[in-house]
C-alpha cells in the first residue's frame, strides 16, 4: 500500500512532469549560477565598503540609503539569475525520460 507522500507525489508528477537534464544542461545552469553569485559578491564587498566609509564620517543617512541600495541591488541580481535559468530550462525543451 501507498503512503499518502507516495500518492501526491504521484499526483504532482502527472501534473508537471520532472524534467531530467544532462551534465552539460546542469554545467550550463551551474555556470550562471556561479557568474551571479560572482558579481553579487563583487556588488557585496562594493557597498560594504562604501558603508564603511559613511560609517567612519557618521552619515546615518548615507548609511541607511547604501543598505537599501544594497537589498535592492541583491534581489535584482537574484532575479535576474532564476529568470536566465528559467529561459535556459525552457529552452532545452522536454526531454525523454
Amino acid at each position: 500500500m501507498k503512503s499518502a507522500y507516495e500518492l501526491a507525489m504521484e499526483r504532482l508528477e502527472k501534473g508537471a512532469p520532472t524534467v531530467k537534464l544532462t551534465d552539460e544542461q546542469k554545467a550550463q545552469i551551474a555556470e550562471i549560477e556561479s557568474q551571479y553569485k560572482a558579481r553579487i559578491a563583487e556588488k557585496e564587498l562594493f557597498l560594504k565598503q562604501k558603508m564603511r566609509e559613511a560609517q567612519t564620517s557618521a552619515n546615518l543617512e548615507e548609511i541607511e540609503q547604501l543598505e537599501k541600495q544594497l537589498a535592492t541591488e541583491l534581489r535584482r541580481l537574484q532575479s535576474d539569475c532564476e529568470e536566465k535559468k528559467e529561459k535556459l530550462r525552457t529552452s532545452f525543451g522536454p526531454q525523454p525520460g
